[in-house]
C-alpha cells in the first residue's frame, strides 16, 4: 500500500473539492455493534492521510453521539475537511428506537443549531435531509435549508434517498450539491432515474453503502448468525434467512473478478461504484464506512483498480438477482416513491 493520495472529485458545481472517496462515519459510533473509539480516531487520521476529505455523518446517528464523537478530528483538521451532516429523523425521548421523519421548516432550524452545537463549529459544509417526508412539499425544506445558507450556517446542500422528480424540484430552488442514496452490486435502482437526473442537473452522487453493507466483503453471510444482537443489519431482509443463503452465492463473480487482480471482493464492489463515474457522466463519490486504519487503506486502494469491459459484464447480472429489500419498508427509499 503505497501512501499517494486518491485522486478528487467536485461536489455539484460549485461545491468543494473532495477525495473521490469518502468516509461513512456512522459505525463509528451506532448501528454495527460495539464501537472502539481509539481504533475510529485512528482511523480518521488514516483517512485524512491517504486524502479521503469528505466524512459523513447525521444527528440521528446515536442520537447525536456520532457528531460530538467527530468533533475533535474536525477541529483538529477544520481546514482539511469536509463535513457532511443531515437531519430529518427525529428521534422521541420516550422511545429511542423510533424515527419519524420531519421535514418542516422549524424543525430543520432546531436540528441545524443543535448539529452545530455538537459539532462545535462555526457552519456545516454540506447538509442534507436525510429522508423526505411526503407531506412537507420539497420546495418549502428546501428554501429553508436555502436561507441556512444564506445565513452563514451551511455551505452547501444534499438529499438523500430522494426520486429524479423531489431532486429536480428541489434544484429549482437552490443549487444542490450532492445526493446520497445506496448504490453497490446489490442496489441499482437509482440507475433508472435518479443517476441520469443527477448527471443532467450537475449533482455529484454519493453512494452509501457501497460495500452492501460489509455483505460484499464477505465479513459476514447471515446477519442473525454472525453479528451482535446490536447490529442493525439483523433488521434488513437480504441478509437473513434464505435470503441470506442466496445472496452469499451471488458473490462468486466478485470473487474471480478479485482474484484476478490479486485484490479484496470489497475493492472490486468499490472499484465498481467507482468506475460508474465513466459509465454515467457525472461524479461518484461513495463514502465506504469502517473504523478499521487497515480497511480505509485497502477502500481507498480500490480508487486505482479499473475493471475490464468483460469483468464489468460478469459482474451486471448480480443486482437482478439479489433477495430481499435492502429496507423492511422501503417507503422511505427513493425506490418506494419512483
Amino acid at each position: 500500500m503505497t501512501d499517494s493520495r486518491i485522486p478528487t472529485a467536485r461536489l455539484g458545481e460549485n461545491g468543494p473539492e473532495v477525495g473521490v472517496q469518502g468516509l461513512g462515519c456512522m459505525g463509528m459510533s451506532f448501528a454495527y455493534g460495539p464501537p472502539d473509539a481509539k481504533e475510529s480516531r485512528a482511523t480518521l487520521e488514516r483517512a485524512l492521510e491517504l486524502g479521503i476529505t469528505l466524512y459523513d455523518t447525521a444527528d440521528a446517528y446515536g442520537r447525536g453521539e456520532n457528531e460530538k464523537f467527530l468533533s475533535p478530528f474536525f477541529k483538529a483538521h477544520r481546514d482539511e475537511v469536509v463535513i457532511a451532516t443531515k437531519f430529518a429523523l427525529s428521534i422521541p425521548p420516550d422511545d429511542p428506537t423510533r424515527r419519524i421523519i420531519r421535514n418542516d421548516p422549524p424543525y430543520i432550524r432546531q436540528a441545524v443549531e443543535a448539529s452545530l452545537k455538537r459539532l462545535d463549529v462555526d457552519v456545516i459544509d454540506l447538509y442534507y435531509m436525510h429522508r423526505r417526508d411526503e407531506n412537507v412539499p420539497i420546495e418549502e425544506s428546501v428554501g429553508t435549508m436555502a436561507e441556512l445558507v444564506r445565513e452563514g450556517k451551511v455551505k452547501h446542500l444534499g438529499l438523500s434517498e430522494v426520486t429524479a422528480g423531489e431532486l429536480r424540484a428541489a434544484q429549482a430552488v437552490h443549487p444542490i450539491a450532492a445526493v446520497q442514496s445506496e448504490w453497490s452490486l446489490f442496489s441499482r435502482d437509482i440507475e433508472a432515474q435518479v443517476v441520469p437526473a443527477a448527471g443532467e442537473l450537475g449533482v455529484t452522487l454519493v453512494p452509501y453503502s457501497p460495500l452492501g453493507r460489509g455483505f460484499l466483503t464477505g465479513s459476514f453471510t447471515n446477519a442473525e448468525k454472525d453479528l451482535t444482537a446490536d447490529d442493525f443489519r439483523r433488521g434488513q431482509p437480504r441478509f437473513t434467512g434464505d435470503n441470506a443463503a442466496a445472496n452469499a452465492a451471488l458473490l462468486e463473480p466478485i470473487r474471480a473478478v478479485a482474484a484476478a487482480h490479486g485484490v479484496s471482493t470489497g475493492q472490486v464492489a468499490l472499484a465498481w461504484v467507482q468506475q460508474q463515474s465513466e459509465i454515467h457522466g457525472l461524479p461518484v463519490v461513495p463514502i465506504p464506512g469502517t473504523r478499521k486504519p487497515s480497511r480505509v487503506e485497502e477502500n481507498a486502494a480500490a480508487t486505482r483498480i479499473e475493471l475490464t469491459k468483460e469483468e464489468l459484464e460478469l459482474l451486471e447480472p448480480i443486482a437482478g438477482q439479489v433477495s430481499g429489500d435492502r429496507y423492511a419498508d422501503m417507503r422511505f427509499s427513493s425506490a418506494g416513491r419512483e
